[in-house]
């Protein structure tokens, strides 16, 4: 190929991009809380998907909307375990973005589109791994694993990935050590219309205050520290100092894999745990309950 030839190419590679940035930005907002900036976008008329994890956890919000000016918007609800979050501005005409199913693969282009002060941002990666569905470490159902090499600003957080085609396929969110991941589409539509019926995506209670010990085994427990006096520990008769050894037969390997246990559909079911009282084992049934929203 020759330099015009390789010119040339290049030109419409980077007139193609520029144009699916265009497309995607009228429904792209930038979002504003206590002390925290991040992007977020339509998904309903009157309705912003943003970031939970980037979304500040007290004060007033706003939403700064493409070619407009700041306005308030209130939160509808959010899922810390899907990192998704639900605005409501007064603004219905706005354009909502088109999420459609996922089809990418691991090598092909990754666009992410954000927004800043509304104005469009973007960064260009590629697909670095595609799974199967997965649970987050606070216990939150992820329809496919998908992860970007790709280097995001901070404020391009809860923006969107877009494909080749300019379809969007996921929100774009950081992982632990800055990895670049993307809640899945089916992720989004499922979380968001569960927070704009309900408010709040119910989760799994205990009543109990864990810490991690370490048996005498050289096996893994953890040890109740407080029992929630109202909540489905004390019902069950746990009380403080139980080493929970135990669920359902299986032994503990750590709290985080307790907690991802306690995803929505385990509100109502009884379990059985595995205890040492005192040195002694025991074991009790506990049906475990919704986490109050405080």
């Amino acid at each position: 190929m020759s330099t015009a030839e390789s010119t040339a190419a290049l030109q419409t590679f980077s007139s193609a991009v520029s144009d699916l940035v265009a497309r995607a930005a009228p429904s792209l907002v930038t979002i504003q809380s206590h002390r925290s900036r991040s992007s977020g976008f339509i998904w309903r008329p009157g309705l912003i998907v943003t970031a939970d994890e980037a979304l500040g956890d007290e004060g007033e919000i706003s939403a700064i909307l493409p070619g407009s000016g700041s306005i308030p918007a209130r939160l509808v609800g959010r899922d810390p375990s899907t990192d998704v979050a639900l605005l409501r501005v007064d603004q219905p005409n706005l354009q909502p973005a088109w999420l459609g199913p996922v089809t990418a693969a691991p090598g092909v282009l990754a666009i992410i589109v954000g927004s800043q002060d509304g104005r469009p941002t973007t960064a260009l990666g590629v697909v670095s791994l595609v799974g199967g569905a997965w649970r987050s470490l606070r216990g939150g159902e992820i329809d496919n694993r998908i992860e970007l090499d790709a280097s995001m600003r901070r404020s391009s957080e809860g923006g969107l990935a877009l494909d080749a085609t300019g379809r969007a396929f996921g929100m774009v969110v950081f992982g632990p050590r800055r990895r670049v991941l993307v809640i899945p589409s089916a992720t989004i539509d499922r979380i968001a219309a569960k927070l704009e019926t309900h408010g709040r995506i119910p989760r799994g209670y205990l009543g109990l205050a864990l810490q991690p010990v370490r048996l005498d085994s050289e096996g893994v427990g953890v040890m109740v520290m407080s029992v929630d006096a109202d909540g489905p520990g004390a019902t069950a008769g746990m009380r403080q100092g139980d080493v929970i050894i135990a669920w359902d037969g299986e032994a503990i390997r750590n709290v985080q894999a307790l907690v991802r246990s306690l995803g929505p559909d385990s509100v109502g079911a009884m379990v059985r745990l595995g205890l040492k009282r005192a040195g002694e084992p025991m074991e009790v049934k506990l049906q475990i309950g919704e986490r109050p929203e405080t």
